[in-house]
């Protein structure tokens, strides 16, 4: 061997890739090669983490169910949960479901994979725990998903009878804050909904701050004009407890203002002007142009409120926040509310408002003026039944031959008009020219009437309306 060849005195093993790089441009190209796969490699790991990490599940649809129908029609037009209460002890003492019913619209609601939560969200008197033991019964005979409450007392009781149930605190425990949260955390609850109060920076917020919890927020539905529905105007004037769902809806009323002169005594009455007198009357809360924002946001549970309004409002409004997320995660760049709120505003409602949303409430979130709805339609009916040749509809509403009516399809954003080219009384067959409401009066509906791709969809409770100028 040469002495060029030869190794000097002093090499070292380590020496040798640098060598082999400088005799081998082969090599050279295998290790950029490598170094550049491996960067694209960490590269598309680091974006796919990102995704990960900044995934957003479906939040749960959750509707009110005032009646054994109304829960079954919220099922049947897409919620993922029903809330409800045992009468007497929650916010909606007038709800007209009994323990039976909800026993069997529990059953129907988990036959679906659906869940069925019960409010106990009353604030307790000690004259109620007297009461509890039937409470008890009554719970344990339901076998409700969870318990809303809102009393610490109750929430105690539920955890010492009921130490594997599911705890959601109601939006009446006014939670506002991240650290409000954290304490009912601490005191058991897997779930909290925030004050309507809440805006939506101050929501993203406690996400942050909260992220192993479940946050619920309202909406769509009425907007009481106390804080988060704390009002004592029914109790003092009325005598009805609103907060035991007994509430005579005094934000309502039309009112006259009077100023009385302090020293003398002297009352003088001031005139309405051209903004009306209804002083107290909010509208109802609507945050379906604002959901791309809230579904971003993170909400676990999306709520919808009117546990006292009929089965038609609710199956529409659930079908169209139920057609409205899922259109927003099949594509979120292309999300346009504007076809769903069309959908929404059919419904007979004070108006809508987005409430707190940005903060402070305008000046546009009250309907001075009245407390009617301005809406051109209304509800018609409801299918309870069909045979081979037609369709059995309850009224709702009066309808007339030859009155255009439209079905509202569940998971369907097409609607199926239908021209009524007879009334016949399903009762008793005999053919009108209109019929009215009322007494369970149904009409029958040849399916000859119907476009033929639809009939398979019109089962029982699919919900129909109408324009109101038809003459």
């Amino acid at each position: 061997m040469s002495d060029s060849n030869q190794r000097p005195s002093d090499y070292k093993s380590d020496a040798l890739p640098a060598e082999l790089i400088r005799r081998s441009p082969h090599f050279n190209l295998f290790v950029f090669k490598f170094q550049a796969y491996f960067i694209k490699y960490m590269l598309r790991m680091y974006k796919y983490r990102l995704k990960i990490e900044n995934m957003i599940k479906k939040p749960e649809l959750l509707a009110p169910a005032g009646t054994l129908d109304g829960l079954k029609t919220a099922l049947l037009y897409g919620a993922d949960a029903v809330y409800a209460g045992i009468p007497g002890f929650s916010m909606r003492a007038r709800a007209k479901i009994t323990t039976e019913e909800m026993k069997q619209g529990i059953e129907f609601a988990h036959s679906m994979g659906k869940k069925v939560y019960l409010a106990f969200n009353l604030f307790a008197h000690d004259n109620d725990y007297n009461l509890l033991p039937r409470v008890k019964e009554t719970i344990e005979y339901l076998g409700p998903d969870a318990l809303i409450i809102s009393d610490p007392g109750v929430l105690m009781w539920a955890k010492e009878i009921f130490p594997d149930m599911t705890i959601h605190i109601s939006t009446q425990a006014n939670i506002c804050s991240a650290n409000t949260v954290k304490f009912w955390q601490k005191a058991g609850a897997k779930l909290c909904v925030l004050a309507r109060e809440v805006t939506h920076n101050e929501f993203k917020e406690i996400r942050k701050k909260c992220p192993d919890i479940g946050l619920e927020i309202f909406i769509h539905g009425a907007m009481c004009m106390s804080y988060s529905g704390r009002c004592l105007l029914s109790n003092f004037i009325t005598c009805r407890p609103a907060n035991r769902g007994a509430c005579a809806q005094l934000c309502r009323w039309k009112y006259d203002v009077i100023l009385r002169e302090k020293e003398s005594g002297l009352e003088m009455g001031l005139d309405e002007d051209d903004r009306g007198a209804y002083i107290l009357n909010s509208k109802d809360l609507c945050l379906m142009p604002r959901l791309k924002q809230v579904l971003g946001s993170g909400a676990d549970s999306l709520k919808i409120e009117g546990r006292n309004r009929s089965e038609y409002y609710v199956g529409s409004v659930v079908r169209a926040y139920r057609n409205a997320i899922d259109s927003y995660f099949e594509s979120p760049e292309k999300f346009d509310p504007a076809p769903f709120m069309d959908d929404l505003n059919v419904l007979e409602t004070r108006g809508y408002t987005d409430a707190f949303f940005d903060g402070k409430l305008g000046a546009d979130a009250h309907n001075y003026e009245t407390t009617r709805s301005d809406s051109d339609y209304q509800a018609i009916g409801v299918i309870t039944g069909a045979t081979d040749d037609e369709i059995i509809m309850e009224l709702r509403n009066e309808i007339k031959q030859g009155d255009e009516i439209k079905f509202i399809l569940p998971n369907v954003l097409a609607k199926v008009p239908v021209v009524l080219d007879k009334i016949i009384n399903a009762k008793t067959g005999e053919e009108l020219p209109k019929m009215s409401a009322g007494q369970k009066n149904s009409i029958k509906i040849s399916k000859a009437w119907v476009d033929k791709k639809y009939l398979d969809k019109l089962g029982p409770l699919v919900l129909a309306y109408k324009n109101k100028a038809q003459a």
